[in-house]
């Protein structure tokens, strides 16, 4: 195939994927080079026995997957893990872990998932033995769904909020507030060394009515969470309903609309005063915490979050694509914007804590209690500083947040569906998509109880961080040392008519090494999630080990059962049709597929 000129890359790309890539190290893409792929009738006979739903445009894959790699995991989640990583010390492991891990996991699933025109379990045709990752994924992305889906809900609560005639969280409101809080408007009362802001007790005393412990249980939902959870849950179920075709659509907003408040919020943010040392705290590295082993696995699980790598999401979307989309320019684009976007939030952020502490009068570290709902202190105390139509901006605001919750779930949530779909006739998907938005939409109720922040950080940790490590280990391992890097080369070789530079080589070469070494060296020095420096109970803990147990087991469950089904006269016969790939392995179209035969 070296040298040669494949036929499969007559198409001529749009918009975004035209042209040529040269770079040093990431390799030449000649796909525009080549010449018409002849078709007969009975090549576009088996093309449209075959067809599976495609992007109407190659630019609505890009868009979906801006909104599914840039959303919450960059404006919710980046800020508080480098805010509870102590700011430039986790930067540095970060955009490491991005450039060594994150950006060639990314193509990989991209690849894989176009490559075959297969979800995220059919994938796994590849190496059939280790198809139960699929559905490990599906279990991690399910716990994911579920408290982010409540995220939406706290967000659709403070967007109704935010149409009062002041801010409630910019005051100190008597009904919620104690003799700490302090507001923007009571500069001339004195400060302690307990004093919070009103946007922090607004969060922590009335929205979510937080229990000090849960010792004694999680009480009960609350109704008016509960109200915002149902908006939200009938809103996903519109951009689900109607398949991948609707969720193109709804990607050109959500991926869009975000970056024109960001911008503005980060720009309001820095000229408040002490937003500086917000920022140099930000970005100046804490060289002695670079051997933390928590820093390394924050860092690593948030370019999991940040990217969408080991959902299976990446791997449903690209199956939607042409053959021969350009998935090799997407990976520089979308990698590169959202690690623009998790800095943009980062400083944003980081920005308006130093204004905080620069207020109350304490170091940045110590200006609001770390967890899950930083976000919603920082952004709604930004807000409250505006001097023209706070309101307006704040409802801004959060609609944007609503476009960022939309977009991310959306994709993990399709991943879910087409999992099932795969499974079933074509006719059961409304029926499919009802069933998993409902039961879900029951599983997140559980975050709308005064305990509800606790479940989340316990369901973050294990439910999400914690498997998807551990399946993204197995994941890499599996496509690059059984299938084989060779293979995964020459395949895209064939599909891009690409040949990859040495960055892409030695990365994904290293990736199952560094990834297994990273999580070894994090659970020698194992921390346990708190919430607000609190301890769980010992069985919450138990709970947690229990619910990421559920999604390591299916590894393997699947590899028993692939090896109970395989027909073999000997262990090792078995063995080996177990770790090669199916007949059913490769490219969807027959066409394809009969050219990919002859040079594999």
């Amino acid at each position: 195939m070296e040298g040669e000129v494949s036929p499969l890359h007559a198409k001529k790309q749009n918009g975004l994927i035209n042209g040529v890539i040269d770079n040093d190290y990431g390799g030449t893409d000649n796909s525009n080079t080549t010449e018409p792929l002849e078709r007969t009738s009975e090549t576009a006979e088996n093309l449209a026995n075959e067809a599976r739903d495609q992007w109407d445009r190659p630019v609505e894959f890009i868009m979906a997957c801006m909104a599914t790699s840039v959303g919450l995991g960059n404006v919710w989640r980046f800020p508080t893990a480098a805010f509870d990583n102590g700011g430039g010390a986790f930067l540095i492991p970060y955009l490491i872990v991005l450039t060594l891990i994150g950006r060639p996991l990314y193509f990989l699933e991209l690849v894989i998932g176009q490559f075959s025109s297969s979800g995220s379990i059919r994938v796994w045709e590849t190496v059939p033995a280790m198809k139960g990752i699929g559905y490990g994924q599906m279990i991690a992305t399910w716990y994911v769904v579920t408290y982010y889906s409540f995220l939406m809900g706290l967000t659709v609560f403070y967007l109704g909020m935010s149409f009062s005639d002041i801010l409630p969280w910019s005051v100190c409101d008597k009904d919620w507030a104690d003799e700490n809080c302090v507001d923007f408007t009571s500069r001339s009362l004195g400060r302690s060394n307990n004093s919070q802001s009103s946007a922090e007790q607004y969060f922590f005393n009335y929205v979510l009515q937080l229990k000090d412990d849960i010792t004694d249980g999680i009480g009960l939902p609350d109704w008016r969470l509960v109200l915002c959870l149902l908006f939200s849950w009938l809103l996903l179920f519109l951009t689900q309903a109607q398949g991948i075709k609707s969720s193109g659509k709804v990607a050109y907003f959500t991926a869009l609309f975000p970056y024109v408040l960001l911008v503005s919020l980060m720009i309001h943010g820095a000229l408040l005063p002490g937003a500086v040392d917000g920022m140099l705290y930000f970005i100046t590295p804490q060289w002695t915490r670079l051997l933390d082993s928590q820093v390394w696995f924050a860092a690593v699980t948030q370019a999991f979050f940040s990217l969408g790598i080991g959902f299976g999401t990446l791997i449903h979307l690209a199956s939607y694509n042409s053959f021969s989309q350009n998935v090799y320019r997407v990976t520089w684009i979308i990698s590169i914007i959202d690690t623009f976007t998790s800095l943009l939030a980062g400083v944003t952020i980081f920005a308006i804590l130093g204004n905080l502490a620069h207020e109350i009068d304490v170091e940045i570290e110590d200006v609001v209690r770390s967890g899950s709902g930083l976000a919603f202190i920082s952004y709604p105390e930004a807000l409250a500083r505006f001097t023209f139509a706070p309101q307006l901006f704040s409802v801004l605001f959060f609609m944007m947040l609503l476009t960022l919750c939309v977009g991310s779930i959306q994709g993990l949530l399709g991943s879910i569906i087409t999992v099932i779909t795969d499974e079933c006739p074509a006719r059961w998907t409304l029926l499919v998509t009802i069933v998993v938005c409902v039961a879900t939409f029951l599983a997140s109720l559980f975050y709308t109880t005064p305990g509800g922040l606790w479940i989340l950080s316990l369901m973050d940790y294990f439910g999400g961080s914690f498997i998807i490590f551990v399946l993204a280990i197995f994941e890499s391992a599996t496509l690059i040392y059984i299938y084989g890097l060779k293979k995964i080369i020459q395949d895209v070789k064939f599909m891009l008519n690409i040949d990859l530079g040495f960055y892409w080589k030695i990365t994904w070469g290293l990736c199952p090494v560094l990834l297994l070494g990273i999580f070894t060296y994090s659970m020698v020095f194992l921390d346990l999630p708190t919430v607000r420096d609190e301890l769980f109970p010992d069985i919450a803990y138990v709970c947690g080990f229990f619910f990421a147990s559920l999604g390591m087991a299916m590894v393997p469950i699947g590899f028993f059962y692939s090896l109970a089904h395989t027909q073999g006269k000997t262990v090792r016969e078995k063995f080996n049709i177990m770790l090669s790939p199916t007949d059913k392995w490769g490219p969807k179209q027959e066409v394809h597929k009969k050219e990919w035969e002859k040079i594999k």
